[in-house]
């Protein structure tokens, strides 16, 4: 993987964390999360978005439930403390101060 996959990988991941985070209910589905990232320019498969989810469950940052088919990611406390800039998880992107 190179510097910049690397480098996108973290963004996207950081976009996973806030689209999550903006939910009433902090869920959403990972069809609903492809659809989040095509917005920010990152245009992945469901498969793709998949193994970032595991990733974050693995950090720590998100709880992962399979429904039928479809993966249902849950933003924990460590994965907003990261949106909100009170802690830091590696692999993730660092989100940029508020102005």
């Amino acid at each position: 993987m190179t510097d910049f996959d690397t480098y996108l990988t973290a963004d996207a991941r950081l976009i996973i964390l806030r689209e999550l985070n903006q939910q009433t209910d902090g869920r959403l589905n990972e069809v609903l999360l492809t659809k989040a990232l095509d917005a920010f320019g990152h245009n992945r498969s469901r498969e793709w978005v998949r193994t970032q989810l595991r990733k974050l469950a693995e950090l720590g940052a998100v709880k992962v439930t399979e429904i039928g088919t479809v993966m249902v990611a849950a933003v924990t406390r460590s994965g907003v403390d990261h949106v909100e800039r009170r802690s830091i998880i590696e692999g993730v992107a660092r989100p940029s101060p508020e102005a």
